[in-house]
Protein backbone atom coordinates (compact mmCIF):
# COMPACT_ATOMS: atom_id res chain seq x y z
CA UNK A 1 0.00 0.00 0.00
CA UNK A 2 1.52 3.39 -1.22
CA UNK A 3 1.82 5.89 1.93
CA UNK A 4 0.22 9.35 1.49
CA UNK A 5 2.63 11.99 0.34
CA UNK A 6 1.94 14.00 3.32
CA UNK A 7 2.03 10.99 6.06
CA UNK A 8 5.38 10.37 4.39
CA UNK A 9 6.50 14.08 4.93
CA UNK A 10 5.34 13.81 8.39
CA UNK A 11 7.38 10.63 9.14
CA UNK A 12 10.48 12.23 7.45
CA UNK A 13 10.37 15.20 9.48
CA UNK A 14 9.92 13.04 12.68
CA UNK A 15 12.99 10.98 11.85
CA UNK A 16 15.49 14.28 11.23
CA UNK A 17 13.89 15.95 14.47
CA UNK A 18 14.70 12.60 16.60
CA UNK A 19 17.88 12.57 14.79
CA UNK A 20 18.78 16.20 15.78
CA UNK A 21 17.97 15.53 19.45
CA UNK A 22 20.38 12.60 19.20
CA UNK A 23 22.80 14.30 18.28
CA UNK A 24 22.13 17.38 20.24
CA UNK A 25 22.45 15.30 23.55
CA UNK A 26 25.54 13.06 22.24
CA UNK A 27 26.98 16.33 22.17
CA UNK A 28 26.46 17.63 25.66
CA UNK A 29 27.18 13.83 27.01
CA UNK A 30 30.57 14.27 25.10
CA UNK A 31 31.30 17.50 26.96
CA UNK A 32 30.51 16.07 30.30
CA UNK A 33 33.18 13.37 29.51
CA UNK A 34 35.36 16.03 28.91
CA UNK A 35 35.35 18.01 31.80
CA UNK A 36 38.29 18.17 33.57
CA UNK A 37 38.99 16.63 37.22
CA UNK A 38 36.57 18.38 40.13
CA UNK A 39 39.10 18.52 42.81
CA UNK A 40 37.38 18.46 46.39
CA UNK A 41 38.72 21.59 47.11
CA UNK A 42 36.63 22.63 43.99
CA UNK A 43 33.38 20.79 45.35
CA UNK A 44 29.99 23.20 46.31
CA UNK A 45 29.41 21.83 49.37
CA UNK A 46 25.76 21.89 50.54
CA UNK A 47 23.98 25.15 52.06
CA UNK A 48 23.51 25.05 55.57
CA UNK A 49 20.09 27.18 55.73
CA UNK A 50 20.65 27.32 59.86
CA UNK A 51 24.70 28.65 59.00
CA UNK A 52 24.88 29.94 55.95
CA UNK A 53 27.92 32.46 56.26
CA UNK A 54 30.14 29.30 56.51
CA UNK A 55 30.19 28.25 53.10
CA UNK A 56 32.00 31.59 52.28
CA UNK A 57 34.71 29.34 52.78
CA UNK A 58 34.92 27.63 48.98
CA UNK A 59 35.27 31.02 47.64
CA UNK A 60 38.33 31.89 46.48
CA UNK A 61 39.83 34.04 49.02
CA UNK A 62 38.87 31.31 51.56
CA UNK A 63 35.88 33.04 53.47
CA UNK A 64 38.37 36.21 53.99
CA UNK A 65 38.30 39.11 52.17
CA UNK A 66 41.78 38.70 51.45
CA UNK A 67 44.91 36.06 50.73
CA UNK A 68 48.45 37.79 51.07
CA UNK A 69 51.34 36.13 50.61
CA UNK A 70 54.79 37.81 51.74
CA UNK A 71 57.62 37.26 48.59
CA UNK A 72 60.74 38.81 48.67
CA UNK A 73 60.75 39.51 44.83
CA UNK A 74 64.16 38.35 43.87
CA UNK A 75 62.10 35.03 45.04
CA UNK A 76 60.84 34.23 41.28
CA UNK A 77 60.87 30.37 42.30
CA UNK A 78 58.98 30.65 45.37
CA UNK A 79 56.17 33.09 43.54
CA UNK A 80 55.70 31.02 40.53
CA UNK A 81 55.32 27.72 42.65
CA UNK A 82 53.15 29.77 44.97
CA UNK A 83 51.03 30.97 41.94
CA UNK A 84 50.59 27.55 40.32
CA UNK A 85 49.58 26.16 43.67
CA UNK A 86 46.96 28.60 44.43
CA UNK A 87 45.67 28.41 40.49
CA UNK A 88 45.01 24.87 41.04
CA UNK A 89 43.11 25.44 44.27
CA UNK A 90 41.31 28.30 42.53
CA UNK A 91 42.54 30.58 45.37
CA UNK A 92 43.42 34.31 44.05
CA UNK A 93 46.29 35.98 46.11
CA UNK A 94 47.15 39.72 46.89
CA UNK A 95 51.00 39.94 47.09
CA UNK A 96 53.17 41.72 49.49
CA UNK A 97 56.60 42.53 48.92
CA UNK A 98 59.71 40.80 51.43
CA UNK A 99 62.11 42.72 53.10
CA UNK A 100 65.41 42.30 53.40
CA UNK A 101 66.63 42.57 56.97
CA UNK A 102 70.13 44.76 56.54
CA UNK A 103 67.71 47.38 54.73
CA UNK A 104 65.95 48.65 57.42
CA UNK A 105 67.50 51.45 59.84
CA UNK A 106 67.99 50.60 63.37
CA UNK A 107 66.14 53.48 64.63
CA UNK A 108 63.04 52.47 63.21
CA UNK A 109 62.97 49.50 65.47
CA UNK A 110 60.68 49.75 68.70
CA UNK A 111 63.46 49.47 71.86
CA UNK A 112 65.03 47.00 72.38
CA UNK A 113 65.65 46.48 68.63
CA UNK A 114 68.91 45.23 67.19
CA UNK A 115 70.32 45.45 70.99
CA UNK A 116 68.40 41.81 71.30
CA UNK A 117 67.43 41.05 68.11
CA UNK A 118 70.31 40.22 66.11
CA UNK A 119 69.27 38.72 62.95
CA UNK A 120 68.91 40.52 59.59
CA UNK A 121 66.60 37.72 58.31
CA UNK A 122 64.46 38.19 61.59
CA UNK A 123 63.90 41.35 60.84
CA UNK A 124 63.33 41.69 57.75
CA UNK A 125 60.41 38.82 58.47
CA UNK A 126 59.00 41.01 61.23
CA UNK A 127 58.89 43.86 58.72
CA UNK A 128 57.62 42.06 56.13
CA UNK A 129 54.47 40.84 58.19
CA UNK A 130 54.53 44.39 59.94
CA UNK A 131 53.79 45.75 55.87
CA UNK A 132 50.78 42.75 55.47
CA UNK A 133 49.11 44.70 58.58
CA UNK A 134 49.24 48.14 56.71
CA UNK A 135 48.40 47.54 53.83
CA UNK A 136 44.93 45.23 55.63
CA UNK A 137 44.67 48.76 57.59
CA UNK A 138 45.16 51.57 55.04
CA UNK A 139 42.84 49.68 53.20
CA UNK A 140 39.69 48.68 55.68
CA UNK A 141 40.08 44.84 54.63
CA UNK A 142 37.36 43.09 57.57
CA UNK A 143 39.58 40.02 57.55
CA UNK A 144 43.00 38.47 55.88
CA UNK A 145 44.70 35.34 55.72
CA UNK A 146 48.64 35.87 55.59
CA UNK A 147 51.16 33.16 54.59
CA UNK A 148 54.82 33.20 53.52
CA UNK A 149 55.19 31.89 50.05
CA UNK A 150 56.83 28.88 50.62
CA UNK A 151 53.06 27.28 52.32
CA UNK A 152 51.31 23.97 51.10
CA UNK A 153 48.40 22.68 51.86
CA UNK A 154 46.12 19.75 50.75
CA UNK A 155 43.88 19.67 47.43
CA UNK A 156 40.85 19.68 50.36
CA UNK A 157 41.81 22.88 51.72
CA UNK A 158 38.53 24.37 51.34
CA UNK A 159 36.43 21.69 53.00
CA UNK A 160 39.48 21.40 55.82
CA UNK A 161 38.76 25.08 56.32
CA UNK A 162 34.91 24.41 56.12
CA UNK A 163 35.10 22.13 59.34
CA UNK A 164 37.47 23.86 60.72
CA UNK A 165 35.15 27.03 60.87
CA UNK A 166 32.55 25.31 62.75
CA UNK A 167 34.93 24.30 65.11
CA UNK A 168 35.71 28.00 65.34
CA UNK A 169 32.50 29.28 66.13
CA UNK A 170 31.89 25.85 68.39
CA UNK A 171 34.49 27.70 70.80
CA UNK A 172 33.91 31.49 70.68
CA UNK A 173 30.28 31.54 69.97
CA UNK A 174 27.98 32.05 72.00
CA UNK A 175 25.09 29.48 72.33
CA UNK A 176 22.42 29.48 71.02
CA UNK A 177 20.22 27.88 73.70
CA UNK A 178 20.27 30.91 75.90
CA UNK A 179 21.02 34.02 76.26
CA UNK A 180 24.45 33.99 77.86
CA UNK A 181 27.43 31.36 78.18
CA UNK A 182 29.56 29.19 75.68
CA UNK A 183 30.09 25.48 74.91
CA UNK A 184 33.40 25.89 76.46
CA UNK A 185 32.71 27.01 80.25
CA UNK A 186 36.27 28.06 80.02
CA UNK A 187 36.11 30.76 77.63
CA UNK A 188 35.67 34.19 79.28
CA UNK A 189 35.43 32.71 82.79
CA UNK A 190 36.81 34.25 85.31
CA UNK A 191 36.57 30.92 87.98
CA UNK A 192 40.15 29.04 87.96
CA UNK A 193 38.09 25.86 88.63
CA UNK A 194 36.07 25.72 85.31
CA UNK A 195 36.79 22.76 83.19
CA UNK A 196 35.96 21.47 79.53
CA UNK A 197 35.62 18.23 77.41
CA UNK A 198 36.06 17.60 74.56
CA UNK A 199 33.53 18.84 71.70
CA UNK A 200 32.96 16.11 68.96
CA UNK A 201 33.03 18.02 65.24
CA UNK A 202 29.79 16.08 64.21
CA UNK A 203 28.06 16.84 67.13
CA UNK A 204 28.60 19.96 68.31
CA UNK A 205 26.20 22.37 70.24
CA UNK A 206 24.08 24.79 67.99
CA UNK A 207 25.50 28.13 68.70
CA UNK A 208 24.49 31.82 67.29
CA UNK A 209 25.43 32.07 63.46
CA UNK A 210 28.14 34.85 62.53
CA UNK A 211 26.98 37.82 61.00
CA UNK A 212 30.97 38.82 60.13
CA UNK A 213 33.14 35.77 59.42
CA UNK A 214 32.43 32.38 58.39
CA UNK A 215 34.62 31.37 61.27
CA UNK A 216 32.73 33.19 63.96
CA UNK A 217 32.36 36.93 65.24
CA UNK A 218 35.01 36.58 67.94
CA UNK A 219 38.58 35.85 67.52
CA UNK A 220 41.61 38.00 66.28
CA UNK A 221 44.00 35.63 65.02
CA UNK A 222 43.57 31.98 63.72
CA UNK A 223 46.95 30.38 63.54
CA UNK A 224 46.11 28.17 60.62
CA UNK A 225 49.68 26.68 59.36
CA UNK A 226 52.72 26.51 62.11
CA UNK A 227 55.68 24.40 63.25
CA UNK A 228 53.84 23.43 66.70
CA UNK A 229 51.93 24.05 69.41
CA UNK A 230 50.79 22.81 72.69
CA UNK A 231 47.29 21.88 73.86
CA UNK A 232 46.37 24.83 76.47
CA UNK A 233 47.49 24.11 79.98
CA UNK A 234 48.37 27.90 81.17
CA UNK A 235 45.24 29.32 83.77
CA UNK A 236 44.40 32.50 80.99
CA UNK A 237 43.66 29.96 78.19
CA UNK A 238 40.10 28.22 77.11
CA UNK A 239 40.61 24.66 77.78
CA UNK A 240 38.34 23.03 75.45
CA UNK A 241 39.15 21.22 72.09
CA UNK A 242 37.26 20.32 69.09
CA UNK A 243 38.07 17.14 67.89
CA UNK A 244 37.61 15.59 64.12
CA UNK A 245 37.33 11.85 64.50
CA UNK A 246 38.10 9.59 61.19
CA UNK A 247 39.40 12.78 59.27
CA UNK A 248 40.87 11.17 55.99
CA UNK A 249 43.38 14.13 55.46
CA UNK A 250 45.02 13.54 58.61
CA UNK A 251 47.97 11.08 57.91
CA UNK A 252 48.84 8.14 60.56
CA UNK A 253 50.00 8.60 63.65
CA UNK A 254 53.49 7.17 62.66
CA UNK A 255 53.94 10.34 59.42
CA UNK A 256 53.12 13.20 61.90
CA UNK A 257 56.24 14.93 63.15
CA UNK A 258 55.36 17.13 66.02
CA UNK A 259 59.29 17.54 68.11
CA UNK A 260 57.76 20.92 69.10
CA UNK A 261 54.02 20.06 69.44
CA UNK A 262 51.30 18.35 71.89
CA UNK A 263 52.18 14.52 72.25
CA UNK A 264 48.35 14.02 73.51
CA UNK A 265 47.29 13.95 69.76
CA UNK A 266 49.27 10.50 69.24
CA UNK A 267 49.01 9.05 72.65
CA UNK A 268 45.36 10.05 73.83
CA UNK A 269 43.70 10.48 70.32
CA UNK A 270 43.33 7.53 67.61
CA UNK A 271 44.78 7.86 63.88
CA UNK A 272 43.57 10.27 61.55
CA UNK A 273 42.56 12.91 64.25
CA UNK A 274 42.78 16.83 64.14
CA UNK A 275 42.36 19.18 66.86
CA UNK A 276 41.08 22.74 67.11
CA UNK A 277 41.80 24.87 69.89
CA UNK A 278 43.28 27.64 72.10
CA UNK A 279 46.91 28.27 71.02
CA UNK A 280 49.68 28.25 73.22
CA UNK A 281 53.67 27.90 72.40
CA UNK A 282 53.37 28.41 69.07
CA UNK A 283 56.15 28.47 66.85
CA UNK A 284 56.88 29.87 63.02
CA UNK A 285 54.10 32.04 61.58
CA UNK A 286 53.87 30.07 58.35
CA UNK A 287 50.48 30.95 57.69
CA UNK A 288 47.55 33.12 59.83
CA UNK A 289 44.59 34.82 59.78
CA UNK A 290 43.71 38.67 61.59
CA UNK A 291 40.81 40.47 61.75
CA UNK A 292 40.89 44.36 61.28
CA UNK A 293 40.64 45.06 64.84
CA UNK A 294 43.53 42.16 65.55
CA UNK A 295 45.45 43.70 63.06
CA UNK A 296 45.68 47.04 64.40
CA UNK A 297 46.71 45.92 67.90
CA UNK A 298 49.23 43.91 65.90
CA UNK A 299 50.72 46.34 64.16
CA UNK A 300 50.77 48.38 67.76
CA UNK A 301 52.30 46.17 70.21
CA UNK A 302 55.18 45.00 67.42
CA UNK A 303 55.58 47.96 65.50
CA UNK A 304 55.21 50.76 68.07
CA UNK A 305 55.83 49.20 71.25
CA UNK A 306 58.24 46.64 71.76
CA UNK A 307 60.26 44.68 69.00
CA UNK A 308 62.58 41.97 70.87
CA UNK A 309 62.16 38.47 69.21
CA UNK A 310 61.02 37.33 66.06
CA UNK A 311 57.85 37.64 64.73
CA UNK A 312 56.05 34.34 65.34
CA UNK A 313 57.67 34.79 69.13
CA UNK A 314 55.88 37.81 69.65
CA UNK A 315 52.82 37.14 68.28
CA UNK A 316 52.39 33.74 70.60
CA UNK A 317 53.16 36.83 73.48
CA UNK A 318 49.57 38.70 72.10
CA UNK A 319 48.02 35.54 72.11
CA UNK A 320 48.76 33.81 75.21
CA UNK A 321 48.62 37.97 77.19
CA UNK A 322 52.65 37.15 77.85
CA UNK A 323 55.39 39.53 77.74
CA UNK A 324 53.55 42.67 79.27
CA UNK A 325 51.41 42.26 75.55
CA UNK A 326 47.93 42.49 75.90
CA UNK A 327 46.04 39.13 75.26
CA UNK A 328 43.74 38.20 72.04
CA UNK A 329 41.45 35.50 70.96
CA UNK A 330 43.76 32.70 68.76
CA UNK A 331 42.96 29.27 67.44
CA UNK A 332 44.94 26.81 66.19
CA UNK A 333 44.75 23.84 64.57
CA UNK A 334 46.88 20.31 65.04
CA UNK A 335 48.11 18.69 62.95
CA UNK A 336 48.19 22.42 60.62
CA UNK A 337 46.15 22.81 57.91
CA UNK A 338 49.37 24.72 55.95
CA UNK A 339 52.89 23.46 56.19
CA UNK A 340 56.13 24.29 54.75
CA UNK A 341 57.06 22.57 51.47
CA UNK A 342 60.68 21.32 51.16
CA UNK A 343 61.80 21.06 47.76
CA UNK A 344 64.31 19.02 46.34
CA UNK A 345 67.85 20.83 45.88
CA UNK A 346 70.03 22.09 48.32
CA UNK A 347 68.74 23.30 51.67
CA UNK A 348 70.64 26.44 51.59
CA UNK A 349 68.54 28.13 49.22
CA UNK A 350 65.05 27.14 51.10
CA UNK A 351 65.06 30.44 53.19
CA UNK A 352 65.98 33.59 53.34
CA UNK A 353 65.60 33.97 56.95
CA UNK A 354 67.44 31.40 58.84
CA UNK A 355 70.46 28.94 57.87
CA UNK A 356 69.05 24.99 56.80
CA UNK A 357 72.72 23.92 56.13
CA UNK A 358 74.97 22.64 53.31
CA UNK A 359 73.08 19.19 52.79
CA UNK A 360 71.42 18.55 49.19
CA UNK A 361 67.69 16.84 49.57
CA UNK A 362 66.89 14.10 46.96
CA UNK A 363 63.29 14.45 47.06
CA UNK A 364 60.90 17.12 47.45
CA UNK A 365 57.86 16.62 50.21
CA UNK A 366 56.01 18.04 52.66
CA UNK A 367 55.39 17.18 56.42
CA UNK A 368 52.07 16.08 57.12
CA UNK A 369 49.99 17.21 53.96
CA UNK A 370 48.57 13.84 52.44
CA UNK A 371 47.42 15.40 48.91
CA UNK A 372 50.09 17.66 48.80
CA UNK A 373 48.85 20.55 46.01
CA UNK A 374 52.57 21.24 44.97
CA UNK A 375 53.50 17.74 45.12
CA UNK A 376 50.39 16.82 42.49
CA UNK A 377 50.61 20.25 40.29
CA UNK A 378 52.44 17.66 37.57
CA UNK A 379 49.13 15.48 38.14
CA UNK A 380 46.44 18.70 38.15
CA UNK A 381 48.04 20.30 35.07
CA UNK A 382 48.33 17.51 33.47
CA UNK A 383 44.24 16.55 34.02
CA UNK A 384 45.41 13.46 35.94
CA UNK A 385 42.24 11.54 37.82
CA UNK A 386 44.70 10.15 40.13
CA UNK A 387 46.52 11.95 42.60
CA UNK A 388 49.30 11.27 45.04
CA UNK A 389 49.42 10.83 48.42
CA UNK A 390 52.54 11.33 50.34
CA UNK A 391 51.32 9.22 53.16
CA UNK A 392 49.16 6.55 52.53
CA UNK A 393 47.90 4.28 55.22
CA UNK A 394 49.03 1.00 55.92
CA UNK A 395 47.60 -2.27 54.25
Amino acid sequence: MQVPHRRRFFLIAIGVLAAGCFFFFFLLLLQHWRKPLAFPSDLPFRQDSKNPLVDDVFNATLGFEKVFVINLPSRTDHRDAMLLTAAASNIQLAWVDGVAGDTILSKVLPAPGRERMKSEGNIGSWRAHLNALVTMIQQNISTALVTEDDADWDVRIKSQLHDFALSSQALTQPLASRLAGYADPTYKSTSDKATAQDLHLRDLPLTVPPSVSPYGDEWDILWLGHCGHIFPRAPAIPKAKVVHLNDETVPEHRYLQFPLSAPELQSKYPPHTRVVYHSQEAICSLTYAVTQASARKVLYELGVVKFSDPFDTMLRDICEGTAGRQKQTCLTVLPPLFNHHRPAGPKKFESDISEHGEEVREKAFTEMIRWSTRMNLANILNGATVLDDQFPDAV
